[in-house]
This record gives C-alpha cells, structure tokens and sequence, in this order.
C-alpha cells in the first residue's frame, strides 16, 4: 500500500539529518592521492592543480580559489613549494591548513637562486612518504574526530601498502656496488630518494633554475661520469630528455629512462596514483643502475 505523498514527505522530513563528510582540499595531485587513501568513504578530496600541472610556479585561477573556498581542510606540501597559494590562504579566513612534510629533516637546494633554500621533494622517499601519511591522518582526525579511527586504520593501511611495495626496491639500490650507486639526472629533485636509498646524486640543473641544459651544465656533468666511470643518466618526465640523450651518447652511458617527480598522470596515464609513481620512479632507477 503506497503511503500519501504528504504523509512520505513527513517521514522523510523526520528522518535525521546526514552529517556533510569533511571535505579536504590540496594544492596538487600527489598529496591529494594520499589524502584519498587515508580519507577512504569518510571524506571528500580534490586537487586544486589538475594532473601533469607544474607545481613550482603554477598560476592560479579564481576557479581554483572557488575550489577551495569551502573546504573543512587544506592540506599543503610546505618546504617552499607553493608560494603561489599564500595569497589563496589568505583570502580563506580560517580554514585549517596543515603542512603535511612537517617532522621530515629538510636536504637544501644547492646551486641556483634558490641555492640553501628547502628542497620540497620529501614525497619522493619512502622514510618521507610514512610522514607524509600519518600527518594527513592526524590532521584529518582533528578535523572530523567522528571518523579519527577511520583515517588511522586507513593511514596505517596504506603505509603498509607503501612499504610492501617500496622497501625491497630500496634495499635493492642499497645492495648495489658502490660505485654504481649513481643517480644522475636532468633536475636535482630527487635529494630525498637518493639519501633514502643510498645513493650519490648529480644533476644537470638545481631545481627552479632558470638556465637549464646549457652546455657548462652538459659539460660537468660530462666530466664527473667520466671521473667515476658513471654508466647510466636517465631526465623526468616534466622537461627534455635532450641534455640527458646527449650526455649518454658522449660519455657512453645508457639512457635509463623517464623519471616521474611532480605530478601524477590521468587515470590512464603511467602513473595515476601516489604508489605507482613512486614505484615506477623506483624501478626504473634500480634497473637502470643494475645494468
């Protein structure tokens, strides 16, 4: 027997109200991708720069601050990286922010302008990746305490997915010989995966330099293969892997491959997630350096 409509809406009416999920925003697509993990069913999180965005010195839209502008949580990377999104925090009155690398050992820039300054990449390690995820859950958890112990099983999850899949890369790279322990590549932005796996870094250019490739660059780099019999260069994904190819072919070197930093892929892209990107980064140096 169907219920009148007046006497349905009354019901509906009386039924309690459902609590609004909490909903994070971030300033890029790789802690986006951890803070959904953590988060699972129990809270909303969008990326305010889309993926393959260049996150040093992105331009900002008023579409992104409408993105941001009712969130319950806003969750930034730190160590210098997004400037760009001061004046957006700004504007937010007083919406949590919570820098989520805090607690991690900063390595510096060295070279360039920004010579001394934090080098931002702390994601690119396994030790920093752990960090990064239990900042988020913390910060989750004091903003919707309903569902802290949610986003901590989650966070305990998802690192344990991490390390599963991480750490026997890692101790392969600290298992090879000393002298092919070389991480060679266009940018300097991998400090943190190069300490994290023991290993000695070289770059063509510091990172936001704004003079990349040149051939002073080319040459050092050139000469510092050559002095300890460097056999492997590889470039990232975001800049030319000109410099790179012709660093290979003068030194005969191999060309290992393509390196992902700074932004994950579309879905059907090579690296979607947080994991795969770290993962495929990962192998793709181990390989490479074990010949």
């Amino acid at each position: 027997m169907k219920l009148p409509l007046v006497a349905t809406l009354a019901a509906l009416l009386a039924l309690p109200a459902q609590a609004e999920q909490l909903k994070v925003a971030t300033t890029f697509t790789i802690i986006a991708d951890m803070a959904r993990n953590v988060a699972g069913e129990a809270a909303t999180v969008e990326s305010i720069t889309k993926p393959g965005a260049e996150i040093h010195n992105y331009q900002p839209t008023s579409g992104d601050l409408i993105r941001a502008a009712d969130a319950d949580l806003i969750l930034v990377n730190g160590l210098n990286l997004e400037s760009w999104f001061q004046q957006f925090i700004d504007q937010l009155g007083d919406v949590p922010v919570a820098v989520v690398s805090d607690g991690i050992q900063p390595m510096s820039i060295t070279g360039g302008d920004y010579d001394g300054k934090p080098n931002p990449h702390a994601w690119m390690a396994l030790d920093s990746a752990l960090v990064y995820v239990d900042n988020i859950a913390t910060a989750m958890a004091t903003a919707d305490p309903d569902n802290a112990a949610t986003y901590l099983a989650n966070a305990d999850a998802y690192k344990a997915q991490i390390t599963q899949t991480i750490a026997p890369l890692r101790d392969a790279a600290r298992a090879l010989p000393p002298d092919r322990r070389w991480l060679v590549t266009s940018e300097g932005a991998f400090s943190y995966l190069a300490r994290d796996f023991g290993l000695q870094e070289l770059y063509l250019w510091p990172i936001n330099a704004d003079a990349q490739g040149t051939p002073q660059q080319v040459r050092h780099v050139i000469d510092v293969m050559r002095q300890n019999d460097i056999g492997v260069v590889f470039s990232e994904s975001t800049v030319s892997d000109r410099p790179a190819r012709r660093i290979a072919s003068e030194t005969g070197a191999a060309y290992g491959g393509v390196l992902y930093v700074d932004s994950l892929s579309e879905a059907d892209g090579p690296v979607p997630t947080y994991l795969d990107l770290l993962r495929v980064t990962s192998e793709t140096i181990v390989n490479g350096l074990g010949g």
